[in-house]
């Protein structure tokens, strides 16, 4: 397994910001096609067409280009741990997770990633060490995340668990740590174009989850689908996903793994707005303290907002 190579320095421009944007609300969309389409596709089929229908459109997109095919025979193996930790695991535990909880509150918890992100990138890499401002987002973070589920964890003892199960608030934080550990892993396809990039992972965790779906769902025994749950499947692979990794992979050329992993602030907002406009979910006081609680703390690890407070009391 090659070293992978110095970083460049990582700068957020206005450029870099738009892509950011644009990703932050097509995968805030995901959660709202994700709500939609678990109610009738079980979550390692629906994992499944997600990804398998996203390589197959970038496949006939590249068409060869880039030097795709040379790049899947060096970099199989890679591509194999790359799909596992940011395709096939946290799609799985989301998918999981949505069975019991709203589009809105799986993207407020997996808004965590970041955090992961930092932790794990201190731990494994020379260039994206602790500093006093990642240290706080850092503690803010964690701090809005057992806000977020502590009270859920009490109140289902207390009510003979009519709420929402503690597991289900869980995976979308296992799914949060995966993502972590494939954007720092993501750094050693640097060389390879973005698309190609894509292509490999996408493709990788096609072969993962194919054995899963088929030991676990049984997908042929499985009725068809209502149109709007075929419509939401692939808006969920094709945009969401194919789309949407492109976009994730050149941004992180452009910024580095930390300043990528900040489009999950720009993803819960996307989600709740679409959770609540077509599906009639609403947020707690617990869920928008605790989302209030994590915003502050990516707002810190970004530094931004601590310059611009700093330069202002000068």
């Amino acid at each position: 397994m090659q070293s992978p190579a110095p970083a460049p320095e990582h700068r957020m421009t206005a450029v870099t910001w738009g892509l950011l944007g644009l990703l932050g609300l097509i995968w805030g969309a995901s959660y709202f096609f994700g709500r939609v389409a678990v109610a009738h596709v079980p979550a390692f089929t629906l994992v499944f067409l997600r990804v398998s229908i996203a390589a197959l459109a970038l496949h006939l997109f590249l068409h060869g280009r880039h030097g795709l095919y040379p790049a899947l025979r060096e970099n199989a193996l890679r591509f194999l741990l790359l799909g596992l930790v940011n395709n096939a695991l946290p799609h799985s535990l989301i998918f999981l997770g949505q069975t019991q909880i709203g589009a809105g509150l799986a993207a407020i918890l997996n808004a965590t990633t970041p955090i992961w992100t930092v932790i794990f990138a201190h731990l494994s890499t020379s260039d994206e060490r602790m500093t006093p401002n990642k240290i706080a987002g850092t503690l803010l973070g964690l701090t809005g995340t057992a806000v977020l589920i502590g009270p859920s964890a009490f109140s289902r003892l207390a009510d003979g668990g009519e709420t929402i199960p503690l597991w289900a608030l869980l995976l979308p934080i296992g799914a949060a740590m995966s993502y972590g550990v494939a954007a720092i892993y993501g750094r050693r396809f640097r060389g390879l174009a973005a698309p190609v990039t894509a292509t490999g992972q996408l493709t990788a965790s096609t072969l993962i989850m194919l054995p899963v779906m088929l030991v676990f769902d049984d997908p042929l025994a499985l009725p068809l689908p209502p149109l709007g749950t075929i419509l939401a499947v692939l808006a969920l692979a094709l945009i969401s996903t194919a789309f949407g990794y492109i976009l994730f992979f050149r941004i992180m050329v452009r910024a580095g793994a930390t300043n990528t992993t900040l489009v999950t602030l720009l993803v819960p907002p996307s989600a709740i707005l679409f959770g609540i406009l077509f599906l009639g979910e609403a947020l707690g006081l617990n869920q928008i303290a605790g989302m209030a609680l994590i915003f502050l703390g990516l707002a810190i690890l970004d530094g931004r907002l601590v310059n611009a407070v700093a330069r202002r009391s000068r």
